[in-house]
């Protein structure tokens, strides 16, 4: 069991340490935007499935309440929140329309939407994104080794690795760094 705990650990260190130095300018780039998108008055809308939906709620989270310091809550909605809104789209059209029409329904030109994917390839995420990009908002994927997120975000963060658990510690892991570099940008 100790060599198992300390196998996990390493490749848990390994897959972030590889994935945030891979994408550092990227990381940069997408504090940049979403610095952009908070200081002018716009949200952030953040979705996935499963794991990456908790993943959204919390980082919405630290983007609303606070992540290192004590400030102004920024704009920030998990659409992975509301059983209402999920079930009834998914009853009455399908489940590959519950992000993209709450995309449709609360989201403007110029605010964020971030679609996570640990495979890349979730259909609901996928068409989520698509429609920001037609609504002139601008895309930031979270994903695995690729899949159509990458090629649909304008910003996609990979995350080199076949192990669902690794990914998703590494975005959670990326997400905390955006809500860092935003907050010391923001409130210096």
């Amino acid at each position: 069991m100790r060599s198992l705990i300390l196998n996990i650990l390493e490749e848990s260190i390994k897959v972030k340490d590889r994935s945030i130095k891979d994408n550092i300018d990227l990381i940069v780039k997408g504090a940049g935007m979403l610095v952009t998108c908070i200081a002018s008055g716009h949200k952030i809308l953040i979705f996935g499935n499963g794991g990456s939906a908790a993943d959204a709620q919390h980082i919405a989270a630290e983007f609303v309440n606070r992540f290192q310091i004590e400030r102004p809550p920024l704009a920030a909605i998990a659409l992975t929140t509301d059983t209402s809104i999920i079930t009834s789209i998914g009853n009455d059209y399908h489940f590959d329309e519950i992000f993209a029409k709450q995309v449709s329904a609360i989201g403007k030109k110029d605010d964020i939407a971030w679609g996570i994917s640990t495979s890349g390839n979730s259909k609901n995420v996928i068409k989520a994104m698509n429609t920001a990009k037609d609504m002139g908002i601008f895309t930031i994927g979270f994903t695995g080794r690729g899949g159509k997120l990458t090629e649909c975000a304008d910003l996609a963060f990979p995350v080199e690795s076949d192990t669902t658990a690794r990914i998703q510690e590494t975005h959670i892991t990326m997400g905390h760094i955006l809500c860092d570099l935003v907050e010391r940008t923001l409130f210096p």
